[in-house]
């Protein structure tokens, strides 16, 4: 059983997992647990699996008249998680993160399942440090997690990434035909993660005319709670292709010279792999900054520039143009983020989950 979702950043992990344990044995039965209403109750089915949501969400920091309903949330969600458990027996409760993996891997210690927490981030969010004693394993991008783990159940496997990016064989003609763009210009990629990113909208939008004077073409996913406020401000221009999602992120990486990106751990994951060069806005608008953690842990080893999201405005078209017109920096920068990548994330974790099985 897997549980968790809310955003990309753990659904598509969690469906990357599922399908490397199939790859494994194909007779493997898999259920997830997710949010009512999150991202997860789509994507799931689509990739073929069932899936149970439960009545539950974050804590509103912003707010707090929102969080009267959490504890009758929580005690709906621990009850019906529990009724799913007993019903489906899991062999073991893998937790990839978001609102709903917290009851589902609870309810699952409690009956003595094995719990596997896949932690994606630098820095582990609450939910994660309260299972250290319950979870029999925790699998790990990044180095030093000893700080929050036990040492003895720390696996470095890194993040799962989709497969269409593991499997992404470079033809940057290709995939600039594909945008209808041409192979004779520079390219910059601008992402905000599956729900956009209002920060790095408005400064790309509010000095678009910039980038198109320095002769940059623009890939552009806004998100599409932001697509039509950028569609309605920005004169349409041949050197620009502006998307709500870009379904085809693997061709979008290859035609891209640079990068712009939020800093979550799954889009981190992703770029390693696709070893471009990338300028990170780590979004401010997360659970124990772990964004800007995950951004410093590749900017300390030179593998990406970052800005932050206060300075934004001002300074991250700039940087972009920078980048893009410094070919010497961006062989550095790809260099240093290849060494980082762990592409067979998904087979170590779904290895690591066989393990547990009694």
């Amino acid at each position: 059983m897997i549980s968790g979702g809310g955003t990309g950043g753990h659904v598509f992990p969690a469906i990357a997992i599922a399908n490397a344990l199939k790859k494994i044995d194909s007779s493997i039965q898999i259920r997830f647990i997710g949010a009512q209403g999150r991202l997860e109750m789509q994507k799931v089915p689509e990739a073929g699996y069932e899936i149970d949501g439960l009545w539950i969400s974050g804590f509103q920091r912003d707010n707090i008249l929102k969080n009267l309903l959490l504890p009758v949330k929580i005690i709906s969600s621990l009850m019906k998680a529990n009724r799913i458990i007993r019903k489906f027996k899991p062999d073991v409760m893998v937790g990839v993160g978001g609102y709903a993996s917290g009851p589902a891997m609870y309810v699952a210690a409690r009956k003595g399942v094995p719990v596997l927490i896949q932690e994606q981030n630098s820095f582990p969010g609450v939910t994660n440090k309260m299972m250290l004693k319950k979870a029999a394993r925790f699998c790990v991008a990044y180095d030093g997690m000893e700080k929050f783990f036990p040492k003895e159940k720390i696996i470095k496997t890194g993040n799962p990434v989709r497969t269409i990016i593991t499997h992404l064989q470079s033809n940057k003609q290709r995939s600039l035909r594909h945008f209808d763009l041409s192979p004779n210009k520079k390219t910059l990629l601008v992402i905000g993660g599956s729900l956009g990113s209002r920060t790095i909208n408005e400064s790309i939008r509010d000095r678009v005319k910039e980038i198109i004077n320095s002769d940059i073409q623009l890939i552009w996913q806004t998100g599409k709670f932001y697509f039509e406020n950028v569609i309605a401000s920005v004169p349409q221009h041949p050197n620009v292709r502006i998307f709500d999602f870009i379904k085809e992120m693997d061709l979008a990486y290859d035609a891209a010279d640079v990068i712009i990106s939020r800093a979550g751990a799954i889009a981190i994951s992703e770029l390693c792999v696709v070893k471009k060069p990338v300028i990170l806005v780590p979004s401010p608008n997360v659970a124990e900054d772990h964004q800007a953690k995950n951004a410093l842990a590749l900017t300390e080893q030179n593998a990406a520039w970052m800005v932050k999201d206060v300075d934004a405005k001002q300074t991250l078209v700039k940087k972009a143009i920078e980048l893009t017109g410094n070919s010497e920096e961006q062989k550095k920068l790809s260099v240093s983020i290849e060494k980082l990548a762990l592409p067979d994330a998904a087979e170590r974790i779904a290895k690591e989950i066989l393990s547990l099985v009694k």
